[in-house]
């Protein structure tokens, strides 16, 4: 016998002789025990492909959410076939010793619930081209997932209030709060929080009032809301139960407190240097003073609601003709109601070739906007 030869081996099950090339090298132990067959007895169970008799997949029927493992995956799928293609194609093993794998699915949509998956793989074992078909049947479970049934069952463990200082929020500001609010839920969900949601909105007699998921989140949804619009955020908590643990579990309610006066306002502090125009409520009211034009900001004690008057907003403004300037402190202007022509104060925001000026007439006279 020759140096390059091997011993002839037979098939363990039938007893005919194997003939292979000596460079083959077959792999031995329990992944493959029959792969020591020749080829009629190896290929005579051989399964390409492992599928499972039937792929159960469970979704939510409200949000389209997919059961995954032990949660919930927000996919928002009302089509379920992709979902059914990808189920099925994580369920299905192909033989390890498998090469050059392909495949491919023909779904067929048997009734509301049921796809059937009809799929063709082809792959080679021991250099033999293979082709198996197998098809699948996947159950689409409607289900009520954990979110939509707490949202369904009015669950919320934060009240966000939206109210006003001394007065009642305005249309805008309660249409732009709840705007806010939306925007960042939506903004969590993309983000794959499934414990952000919004429960209800209540439109109230002096405001806005909204149930929130969290505490977290009605805490940040009511900073968002002041960062944007003004005012300070106060909170209430309520202890409403106990965990299993025996803790102590509250339910806050956040006050989205709005300024007294809003960006546009014209207000008179009675200091004796004439009204201001509000240009922002943050942090403490911030304007410019409408006699001179110079800055104006409240001590920090006074925060956003210094004691003042209001006296009108820049929408109350009406364009007037500029008469003359009389010196670098006073104007001469027409009044918008009366037309008689009327001598008030400069400031220095006033462009001294206009032709034209947006005043304010209130009850202690008229005051030049800045444009």
């Amino acid at each position: 016998m020759s140096s390059g030869s091997r011993s002839e081996e037979f098939c363990p099950r039938c007893g005919d002789a194997i003939e292979r090339p000596p460079e083959v090298d077959l792999p031995t132990g329990p992944r493959d025990p029959d792969s020591v067959l020749c080829d009629d007895c190896y290929f005579e169970d051989f399964d390409l492909v492992d599928a499972p008799e039937r792929i159960e997949v469970r979704v939510c029927s409200q949000c389209g959410a997919l059961h995954r493992g032990n949660r919930w995956i927000d996919v928002g799928a009302r089509d379920y076939t992709d979902i059914a293609i990808e189920e099925t194609a994580e369920r299905l093993a192909v033989h390890v010793d498998a090469h050059d794998v392909d495949w491919g699915v023909e779904p067929e949509q048997v009734d509301q619930n049921t796809i059937r998956m009809h799929a063709v793989f082809t792959g080679v074992i021991r250099d033999t081209p293979l082709q198996e078909k197998v098809t699948v049947p996947v159950y689409i479970a409607r289900e009520t997932c954990d979110r939509c049934g707490r949202i369904a069952g009015d669950y919320y463990a934060s009240t966000i209030q939206v109210r006003g200082t001394e007065r009642t929020p305005s249309s805008e500001e309660q249409d732009r709060a709840i705007e806010i609010a939306e925007e960042f839920v939506a903004d969590r969900e993309e983000d794959g929080d499934r414990e952000a949601f919004i429960t209800e909105t209540t439109e109230m007699k002096d405001g806005v009032n909204m149930k929130v998921s969290t505490n977290k989140l009605g805490q940040t949804i009511a900073e968002r809301i002041v960062r944007e619009l003004g005012g300070a955020v106060s909170e209430a908590p309520t202890l409403v139960t106990e965990d299993g643990d025996g803790n102590e579990v509250y339910r806050v309610t956040f006050t989205a407190r709005l300024p007294p006066y809003t960006p546009g306002d014209v207000i008179d502090l009675e200091d004796g240097d004439g009204p201001v125009l509000v240009t922002s409520a943050h942090g403490n009211l911030k304007g410019t003073r409408l006699e001179s034009g110079d800055r104006y900001e409240a001590d920090f004690e006074e925060g956003i609601a210094p004691d003042a008057r209001k006296l009108g907003t820049r929408e109350d403004a009406e364009t007037t003709t500029v008469v003359a300037i009389e010196d670098a402190h006073a104007v001469q202007v027409l009044d918008p109601e009366t037309y008689e022509a009327k001598t008030i104060p400069r400031p220095d925001y006033v462009d001294p070739d206009a032709d034209e000026v947006p005043v304010l007439k209130h009850r202690d006279g008229l005051h030049i906007l800045p444009e």
